[in-house]
């Protein structure tokens, strides 16, 4: 009798134990709507990747709400207020530099092959200047190339620009809208539909995808496609350090196995698959969508080389070739787009 309280008691307590492992919960905080591509086709399918690749030990859960902005969102995690956040590193202005390679125009026409071109160059040249050291650094990617849209007028030149204020984002969209002579609006995309439907801002710019996204199609009514991007802007995914280490060594690797450049390229797709979706809203709603043209190429590229000048500068400061991961960045990213 007594041995078969013991074989149940060391059942039970086995059984515990699994249930214990089985309920490690990783807390993440978003701060775009639940509907949005980015969380519904991005974040929560990596989160089921995480479950099923642990098989079932660890469940990432989506708080409610956000624990607040979208520029205090590393910190969240950096100080464990949520165990994985996302943000844009363009949201906190002087914070990162590296980051700036994959934001210069005509990165590319595919979120995906500029995605995984961005985690394969930055693990070989870029993570040495360790300005995610922080935080246990899971995944980066940019959304699709970024075009013009605004409803006031159409725009095919830096003449054209001139005057127009534009919600931007932050980082490289930034510097290069101002260069260009528009009114540079630093928002998150969030902020965006109550700006533009004010009259705060003309327009903005943005991925394809994210003009019905955030339901201005009505109110940006010209869209100036740039071949290859005006720009696109770089995204992280982080997780609390202590809480990655405090993890089974089997559930990091697991993590990790899904996170990385699978993470960047689960991003890519929907962003392209997004931004298909989003230029046939465009059209469909009517609105004017021309190509730039190459006399307003040149004159992006000319604004533009200063800024690519001076990241130059800050890489060779924190010790990064930076002349060889901008270029071998692009070409990668030209030979993924193949694939």
């Amino acid at each position: 009798m007594k041995m078969m309280f013991r074989v149940a008691a060391t059942a039970t307590i086995a059984l515990l134990a699994s249930t214990a492992q089985a309920e490690t919960r990783l807390t993440m905080s978003s701060w775009l709507p639940s509907g949005h591509p980015l969380v519904r086709d991005v974040m929560v399918p990596w989160a089921k990747n995480v479950e099923e690749a642990t098989e079932g030990r660890v469940k990432v859960v989506m708080l409610p709400s956000a624990l607040g902005h979208p520029r205090v969102h590393y910190d969240l995690a950096a100080e464990g207020q949520a165990d994985i956040t996302y943000s844009a590193h363009g949201y906190t202005p002087g914070r990162f530099n590296l980051y700036k390679m994959v934001e210069f125009p005509f990165g590319g026409d595919s979120a995906e092959a500029t995605s995984a071109a961005y985690w394969q160059v930055y693990n070989k040249y870029l993570s040495p200047a360790d300005e995610h050291k922080d935080v246990k650094l899971l995944g980066l990617f940019t959304h699709g190339p970024g075009h013009i849209h605004n409803s006031r007028r159409s725009v095919n030149s830096a003449a054209d620009m001139k005057g127009l204020k534009l919600r931007v984002g932050g980082g490289i969209m930034n510097e290069l809208s101002t260069a260009l002579g528009a009114v540079s609006l630093q928002q998150p995309s969030s902020s965006t539909y109550e700006m533009v439907s004010s009259g705060v801002a003309d327009g903005t710019l943005f991925p394809l995808e994210s003009v019905p996204a955030f339901n201005i199609q009505d109110k940006t009514t010209h869209t100036t496609l740039v071949p290859g991007g005006l720009y696109n802007f770089s995204f992280f995914v982080v997780m609390n350090e202590d809480r990655f280490e405090s993890l089974p060594e089997e559930d990091q690797a697991a993590i990790e196995k899904v996170s990385g450049e699978a993470l960047a390229r689960l991003a890519g797709r929907m962003w392209d698959t997004q931004d298909a979706k989003g230029l046939e809203a465009i059209k469909a709603n009517g609105n004017e969508v021309l190509t730039a043209d190459e006399a307003f190429m040149n004159e992006i590229r000319t604004a533009s080389e200063p800024m690519v000048q001076e990241w130059l500068k800050q890489a060779e400061a924190a010790g990064i070739d930076g002349a060889a991961a901008l270029a071998e960045f692009r070409e990668l990213s030209r030979e993924l787009a193949k694939d």
